[in-house]
């Protein structure tokens, strides 16, 4: 099963930025006669979205960039090289990845996403014997869990009181729905415990006895290091570069930011506020302007993928969420067939399903939340759906395709410098275990 998973994977999964073009005529091949929309209403629709993305993909480029570049640091690097001698066996290293890269990304989906393949690298460069393709794959199948996590953005939203709130869910929420019912409602948290498990032994399970794929060197060179420039005959403008004085002011700038956001005006743990760490850890580990400038210089290079395929991306949303002359979208044809066939128990297992197709061509919660919160909420109400949960199966179905969607593996894959097809089998046997159990899941809770 895990041979024919990779060997379909490698065959037929196209490079990154080819899956997204195929998925961008798919999706138009699909609008047009299911929404009765025209080729230049589809094509108006697409256009239009095209640069719906671009602070997001910044911010996705930036926190790759910046926890690259903290990794790179000397004594950071040192830390991730103790803590990969723990695991003793191919084995356990796979174990151990996957529960660190699961439970960071819990906590916060973005520094959990580059810190497990950061750490699985470092384990690659420490222990012989591993597969090195599992080892990355297991490093990205953790951040399944992140939408049931501390920043979900669906329940987090749903969390944040305004008028908004009820603009976005058709008046279906008026009020506030609290963490307490959706990410840390027991049997979401059971979800999230059983998933981990789940993959964690799914993944030592994968660990071949023989034909083991080790890595190339290649592919764990962290590139020579710079050459410490002498301070003798430092030009003025060079003993600023070298300054660690101004590397530790900047830093402290960034810190004292962060504190008065998170501590002292209710700011959440955002993709801004991670990259803000990443970047004033940095500088500190780094030690000077210069030496962080060159190696974030160096970790600049992986984030060409974010920056090529994120328009593609935000042209379906648009090609998703377009209404043309007919009044109907893709978006809204999806959720209504779902709906029509649902009942008070099997409501939320058909909302996570639609989620997890929707997420194929729109791999984002916040296009989720556009998509789905008018409709789902309010069909939810009908039928008597805690919204809580019906929050969460929109959630759940988010982040479970990730494991066959390409796109949030692009900041892994730079890093790890591997193609999608290398890992994506593996990935799928993960999406039908932890489908069995998130399904599972959700019938029990909706009971």
């Amino acid at each position: 099963m895990i041979k024919l998973c990779v060997r379909l994977v490698h065959r037929w999964l196209p490079e990154p930025f080819i899956f997204a073009i195929v998925l961008t005529f798919l999706a138009a091949l699909i609008a047009m006669p299911l929404c009765h929309q025209t080729p230049i209403e589809v094509v108006e629709h697409w256009g239009g979205g095209v640069w719906n993305l671009l602070a997001f993909a910044m911010q996705m480029a930036l926190v790759l960039v910046c926890g690259s570049t903290l990794a790179a640091a000397p004594a950071v690097g040192r830390a991730i090289d103790a803590l990969a001698r723990v695991p003793r066996t191919p084995s356990a290293a796979i174990a151990l990845v996957t529960v660190v890269s699961a439970l960071a990304c819990w906590l916060n989906w973005g520094f959990g996403l580059i810190v497990g393949v950061i750490f699985a690298k470092a384990i690659a460069r420490q222990m012989s014997g591993v597969d090195y393709r599992l080892l990355i794959a297991s490093a990205y199948s953790g951040f399944v869990v992140w939408h049931a996590g501390l920043s979900g953005s669906i329940p987090l939203t749903m969390a944040t009181p305004g008028e908004s709130l009820a603009v976005a869910t058709n008046g279906a929420l008026t009020s506030p729905v609290p963490v307490s019912q959706t990410i840390l409602e027991p049997h979401n948290l059971v979800m999230v415990l059983l998933v981990i498990v789940g993959i964690t032994l799914t993944n030592t399970l994968m660990h071949p006895k023989q034909g083991v794929v080790t890595v190339d060197a290649a592919l764990l060179d962290e590139g020579p290091q710079e050459v410490v420039d002498g301070k003798e005959n430092r030009t003025p403008a060079q003993r600023m570069e070298h300054s660690k004085l101004l590397a530790w002011l900047t830093a402290g700038l960034l810190a004292v930011y962060l504190v008065l956001r998170l501590g002292f005006r209710g700011g959440t743990l955002d993709l801004g506020a991670v990259i803000m760490i990443f970047l004033s850890l940095g500088l500190l580990m780094h030690g000077t302007p210069v030496a962080y400038v060159r190696a974030f210089g160096k970790a600049a290079t992986g984030a060409s993928g974010i920056i090529l395929q994120f328009p593609f991306y935000a042209g379906i949303m648009g090609i998703i969420t377009g209404t043309g002359a007919s009044g109907i979208c893709m978006g809204t044809v999806l959720a209504d067939a779902c709906i029509n066939i649902s009942t008070p128990t099997t409501y939320p297992l058909l909302t996570f399903l639609c989620a997890a197709v929707l997420n194929l061509f729109v791999p984002s919660g916040g296009g989720h939340w556009a998509i789905q919160a008018p409709i789902m909420f309010t069909a939810g109400a009908d039928l008597g759906v805690d919204p809580g949960l019906t929050g969460t199966a929109i959630a759940w179905g988010d982040a479970w395709t990730n494991l066959i969607q390409p796109f949030w593996a692009l900041p892994a894959l730079a890093i790890a410098r591997l193609s999608a097809k290398d890992i994506m089998g593996y990935c799928l046997i993960d999406l039908l275990v932890t489908g069995v159990i998130i399904c599972g899941g959700l019938l029990v809770w909706a009971m």
